[in-house]
């Protein structure tokens, strides 16, 4: 299908109309550019766009400037929570459901998108409420849609709406089991039957203006991998693709390679536009080190550490023991440097009340831990983290302190100005939705953190049988990292143990 075939179907009058694409291929474009054209057609209603990453959502406001009367843009538990937030009494929630949600031990976000879709079913009235608001839907990326999201989307397709649902298959990166990806799959496949009109898009407008070789062999790795074909690397390789073979030989928490580190350092200083790739976050951090901090780590919309620090200082009030421990917990995550012994200090200062005066480092670990013993709540432990940002500076006294999660400290030191922690973590989260977050332009990035993002330049390392298996899961996830790169894309790759889909010589 042409560009135009699609741009046609999604202006018809077809109730479902279904676009499946590869990365590049023009999803977001054809998403954003109708939606565009949906902000001029409907002068009283609004069309409704959602999608599953606050940065995709940073993405359709620029790319559809429309009046914001007639566009609406979020994702998709930011729509299922504000309908939780209007009928929170008929589901017996409290007013305030995102915290609720929040607070849940087990995906709460989930379990509200359950309860959302019930009340639906049991209400006619509400779902026809919802479709006079929002007589037209746009759902970006719904192959990452749990079952209570794809379920609420056919509903209101049921009660009028009118439904366009873009996806790839290839890149459902959130579902890690084997029965997770079967209800992918399956849900997928109901959708393209059910369709109204399903259009493919297959041209790689990514690299129209980098390397079309290399978008080409993007394209036929993508079918490599969803056959189960192993990828061959040999022979002569497309213009922009480059492979390094080198292992990491580093220890736990370090990152080595064995061979070819200075051609790495020297591709990734020539770049930049630059994204680094990693498959976990802890190798994000170990190859910040490796690089020598030189590039920003990007962290993305989530703040998991600060997620866990919260819960923990709303569930233990009073217990400086465990406060501190979460406080060391996070410190750890967020930073380098911060050693056992260093733990070990602030925890004994918190054992044994800061009794005497000390000096040098003592001194500051004592001072951190005065913070919680002075206010054991969320507000001691950000005040401690606010003496940890100080004396973690170049010229302070925990130099050797180095921070990799600037934003993640940053809101973390600031929830002593709320009165609880969940009620920070909250607040924090609503103002970084608000706000969106700009992009540096060297990154290191996990893959995931870097879905729907892309850059001239992108270095996936470490490519070998550990970091990625041959399940279908971190076949996709390959699949996500290879598709990032306009221009050149390098691989580092262990000619020990390669991925099992690479077939290097």
């Amino acid at each position: 299908m042409t560009d135009l075939d699609v741009a046609a179907a999604l202006r018809s009058d077809a109730q479902l109309v279904v676009i499946e694409a590869p990365a590049g291929c023009g999803k977001t474009y054809q998403a954003a550019d109708y939606a565009r054209w949906l902000g001029e057609q409907l002068p009283i209603r609004r069309a409704l766009i959602l999608t599953h990453t606050h940065a995709a959502c940073d993405v359709f406001r620029a790319r559809a400037p429309a009046d914001a009367r007639r566009l609406q843009v979020g994702t998709f538990d930011g729509f299922i929570t504000q309908i939780a937030a209007i009928y929170h009494q008929s589901l017996r929630l409290p007013q305030d459901v995102a915290r609720w949600a929040i607070e849940q031990p087990l995906e709460g976000f989930a379990a509200l998108g359950e309860l959302v879709s019930q009340l639906l079913a049991r209400s006619h009235a509400i779902r026809s409420a919802v479709v006079s608001r929002y007589p037209v839907i746009v759902c970006d990326e719904h192959q990452d849609t749990n079952a209570a999201q794809h379920r609420i989307a056919l509903q209101l397709l049921d009660a009028g709406a009118k439904l366009r649902v873009f996806g790839d298959p290839r890149q459902a990166i959130y579902g890690t089991t084997n029965a997770e990806r079967s209800a992918h799959r399956a849900r997928w496949q109901s959708l393209r039957e059910r369709a109204t009109r399903y259009e493919p898009l297959e041209f790689p407008h990514r690299w129209t203006d980098g390397s079309r070789a290399l978008g080409d062999w993007v394209l036929a790795a993508r079918a490599a991998l969803e056959e189960g074909v192993p990828i061959d690397l040999r022979g002569d390789l497309p213009q922009g693709l480059r492979i390094v073979e080198a292992t990491n030989d580093g220890n736990r928490g370090q990152f080595r390679l064995d061979a070819e580190a200075a051609t790495v350092r020297a591709l990734v200083r020539q770049s930049d536009s630059l994204l680094v790739l990693a498959p976990t976050q802890n190798l994000v951090g170990n190859l910040h080190a490796f690089f020598g901090r030189t590039i920003r780590i990007w962290e993305g919309h989530s703040r998991d550490a600060l997620r866990e620090l919260s819960q923990t200082c709303a569930d233990n009030p009073g217990n400086v023991q465990v406060l501190a421990g979460a406080a060391c917990d996070f410190i750890q995550t967020v930073t380098t440097g911060f050693t056992a012994e260093r733990r070990q200090q602030c925890l004994r200062e918190i054992a044994d009340g800061t009794p005497r005066a000390r000096r040098g480092i003592p001194a500051e670990m004592q001072a951190i831990a005065r913070c919680i013993l002075e206010a054991p709540v969320h507000v001691g432990v950000a005040r401690a983290l606010q003496r940890l940002m100080l004396a973690a500076t170049p010229q302070g006294v925990l130099s050797s302190i180095k921070v990799d999660h600037h934003r993640e400290l940053r809101e973390a030191s600031r929830l002593d100005q709320f009165t609880d922690a969940i009620q920070g973590q909250t607040e924090l989260t609503r103002r970084r939705t608000c706000a969106g977050a700009s992009m540096p332009n060297r990154v290191i990035s996990t893959i995931h953190k870097a879905k729907g993002l892309e850059r001239r330049d992108v270095v996936i390392m470490p490519c070998d049988a550990s970091t990625f298996s041959s399940t279908d899961y971190k076949r996709c996830v390959a699949y996500v990292a290879l598709s990032r790169a306009t221009h050149s894309l390098t691989l580092v790759i262990s000619p020990v143990r390669p991925p099992p889909f690479f077939v290097l010589h």
